[in-house]
């Protein structure tokens, strides 16, 4: 291997750090009972509101995002308890399969993959299922870079009498998403995409209704202890803030100097950066003459899916950017394996990470055997940053 190369981590989690994220980690370790540990612990609970859009308490956990949706079905669903996923990739599924775990009476309801969740598929759902207590389903679906209109879906979830627990592990920091005038119950997230942090750290907010559905259904005999809404949030709402377990220190560390970056950039300055990363990309696949993996419209600046082309075997794709491009993009899941190959764009990234990821994709496509114009996807990604003027760089420390 060339010592001087480059690798390029271009995957939607994890993602890049940015240095002072990075360094920080390796700062003395606190105890987190000390004042220092609790002053950052504060000051990220409070950050935190700031990027769910909040003014509820952002629980917090030692787990992957995956951990924050177990607590949303630990906590609101007992067993026999009507559960309504509703899924259009692979990470939806997983609501389904969450549900099945805690004894559900689960009705799960399946969009093609590469198309959003429209609002008549969830009004049709909820026909169909009876009584619903919980539908459970994404905002941005990173299997397929599908992103999903959970205003609306919560609106109709809401005039069926059932919550709305949302999956915005990769939306989250990325697009819009605002938890309190959407009036979503439940959003679940993780540190490890548009945080621009290591994975460890698990987020839910949960609003006043679905705290009520929880004490509900835990006379139900729904049943946590690690995710037990109520031990984090009696903790978190202390002053000094307390955890009921020992929170992941060093990752807290790193959370707060994030969002700290966040808060600088402002969120409208972070949707925007991620916008104009996302078109670039998109643009550049086009002009390689490529296809997007469904309709443009509907795709969230989290990553770009492109259609591998017929006569190119798509699982060498990744392989090749990897190996001999040192440029780590990831490929299909499931029924979309060898078909796809997925681009992120979400957190620590700039305009030369795209312009660099586009020139690895057009040489890899080559080589295996598409008809690509090297540098017809470089000029349209450069024409794109070029008419932005800025956002061109990542998130400035």
């Amino acid at each position: 291997m060339n010592v001087f190369s480059k690798d390029y981590l271009m995957t939607a989690g994890p993602t890049p750090l940015p240095p002072q994220v990075s360094q920080v980690m390796a700062e003395p370790i606190l105890y987190h009972r000390a004042p220092a540990f609790i002053e950052i612990y504060e000051r990220v609970l409070t950050g935190l509101k700031t990027v769910f859009q909040t003014e509820s308490e952002v629980l917090t956990f030692a787990a992957s995002g995956t951990g924050a949706m177990e607590s949303a079905v630990a906590n609101l669903v007992a067993p026999g308890d009507r559960v309504l996923a509703v899924s259009c990739g692979k990470f939806g599924e997983r609501w389904a399969e969450l549900s099945e775990a805690y004894g559900a009476d689960l009705h799960h309801h399946q969009v093609e993959w590469g198309r959003r969740i429209e609002p008549e598929d969830l009004e049709q759902a909820l026909a169909a299922a009876g009584d619903v207590r919980v539908v459970f389903t994404t905002h941005s679906e990173t299997s397929t870079g599908v992103l999903n209109d959970v205003a609306a879906l919560a609106d109709i979830a809401h005039r069926h009498g059932a919550l709305i627990g949302i999956d915005a592990v990769s939306a989250l920091g990325v697009v819009d998403l605002q938890t309190d005038a959407w009036e979503l119950d439940v959003v679940a997230s993780g540190s490890q995409k548009a945080l621009m942090c290591p994975p460890g750290l698990a987020f839910a907010t949960v609003s006043d209704r679905a705290h009520e559905a929880a004490r509900e259904a835990r006379a139900r005999g729904a049943r946590s202890y690690y995710f037990d809404w109520e031990k984090t949030l009696k903790g978190q709402r202390k002053r000094p803030a307390d955890s009921p377990f020992t929170p992941a220190v060093t990752l807290f560390r790193a959370l707060d100097v994030a969002l700290s970056m966040i808060e600088r950039e402002t969120l409208p300055g972070v949707f925007e950066r991620h916008a104009v990363l996302a078109r670039a990309a998109r643009e550049a696949v086009k002009a390689m003459g490529l296809e997007l993996f469904g309709p443009e419209d509907e795709n969230a600046n989290v990553v770009t899916a492109v259609r591998v082309p017929d006569g190119v075997d798509g699982t060498a794709v990744p392989k090749l950017m990897r190996d001999r491009f040192r440029v780590t993009v990831a490929g299909g899941q499931a029924d979309l394996k060898g078909k796809i190959v997925r681009v992120a764009h979400c957190g620590y990234y700039g305009a030369f990470d795209i312009i660099s990821t586009v020139a690895a994709l057009e040489m890899a496509f080559r080589e295996l055997g598409a008809e690509i114009s090297l540098g017809a996807g470089v000029a349209a990604a450069e024409q794109v940053f070029l008419e932005a003027g800025v956002p061109t760089a990542q998130p400035v420390g």
